[in-house]
């Protein structure tokens, strides 16, 4: 394994993490604030013996991925949410025909076209599914640049494993910042899963079929309910999250991606002042980390939980399911593409605790 330490964005990080996690497959249209990451695949796709395709449309490049990940090849896409939101049909269809595909979101304000500002009003549209029917993509949220690059053979894996789509939830800051990664290249330990169900041609063989439409009465229910069975696997095997002085914690932090940096920066000054506050970072957020909630409300019956977001309040109702209301929970958020500040955290955890 070869290592090399460069300065580099977090929308570039991405991109070069997908091609080392294999990725042979990139279809996109641009977006602001995205653009690098589209930038560096049509640069460095064909090095890497893969294929880059500036569609025309969100769209398309949507409906092109379907067809690459039904083909068996590692594919992706990325845009920012508008253009999300013009591909929600085809994550659905990509979900219903159990194919793995990953797609970057790199938030930014809205509704509508908004602005180009980091935001994470995209949340729900993320983990509640977004598109038509009953479905759910993986959702990771990078809180820095490495992890961003790092996260991206975990998707892939992921995406291959399950045969689900992983969304990677960034948003403008990360997507733009800029710091060092390190490159770790490691092709050949890239794993290898099997995938008898893709279109490889059917010479020899029994021809596949790769579909989400079921007319006859009670397949489409009978598809459903394997859907569900595996969800409920996700669920309990693949939470994933970031703990910090939860021990003594009086009161925790909750936040994800960029607004955990704020937040982790938040709870060593509450720290310096002698108050007692810890954090919970959700790096998965479907499925959603519950299991330590549920721990805390269990054990920690005095504990108050203050959510940061950049959103009106999203996340913010998981924890409180994941708390079953044994715990207060508030929330600290901005939308529209303002920030919470880490004095305005602060401010609120100090009023909490007194």
């Amino acid at each position: 394994m070869t290592k090399t330490k460069i300065l580099i964005s977090g929308n570039e990080a991405m991109a070069e993490g997908a091609i080392q996690a294999g990725c042979r497959f990139y279809a996109g249209y641009p977006i602001t604030p995205q653009n690098e990451l589209t930038a560096y695949m049509s640069e460095n796709m064909l090095k890497a013996g893969g294929v880059f395709i500036q569609a025309e449309s969100e769209l398309a490049a949507i409906s092109m991925v379907y067809g690459a990940a039904a083909c068996g090849v590692r594919a992706m896409t990325s845009s920012s949410s508008p253009g999300i939101s013009l591909k929600q049909e085809g994550i659905s269809y990509i979900a219903g025909a159990q194919l793995p595909a990953v797609i970057v979101n790199v938030m930014r304000g809205g509704p509508g076209l908004g602005n180009i500002a980091p935001s994470q009003s995209d949340y729900f549209q993320a983990v509640k599914g977004g598109g038509h029917g009953d479905y759910h993509c993986f959702v990771l949220a990078p809180a820095y640049v490495q992890e961003a690059y790092e996260l991206m053979r975990l998707a892939f894996d992921l995406a291959d494993k399950y045969r689900n789509p992983v969304i990677i939830l960034g948003d403008g800051i990360l997507g733009q910042m800029m710091e060092p990664l390190e490159i770790k290249e490691q092709k050949s330990k890239i794993k290898n899963y099997g995938k008898p169900w893709a279109l490889t041609g059917c010479k020899g063989r029994a021809a596949n079929i790769v579909k989400s439409f079921y007319m006859a009465e009670g397949d489409l229910e009978k598809f459903n309910i394997i859907l569900q069975k595996k969800y409920k696997t996700i669920r309990e095997k693949e939470q994933r999250y970031e703990t910090l002085f939860l021990d003594d914690a009086k009161i925790v932090l909750v936040a994800y991606g960029t607004m955990a940096r704020i937040a982790t920066s938040a709870v060593r000054a509450l720290r310096q002042k002698g108050k007692k506050a810890g954090l919970i970072r959700p790096i998965s957020l479907w499925p959603f980390p519950e299991k330590i909630f549920r721990q805390l409300a269990e054990k920690r019956k005095n504990l108050k939980l203050l959510v940061a977001e950049m959103s009106y309040g999203q996340m913010v109702e998981d924890v409180k399911l994941a708390v079953n209301c044994r715990l207060p929970v508030e929330l600290i958020g901005r939308g529209g593409g303002g920030i919470p500040s880490e004095e305005e955290i602060i401010k609120k955890a100090v009023r909490l605790l007194s």
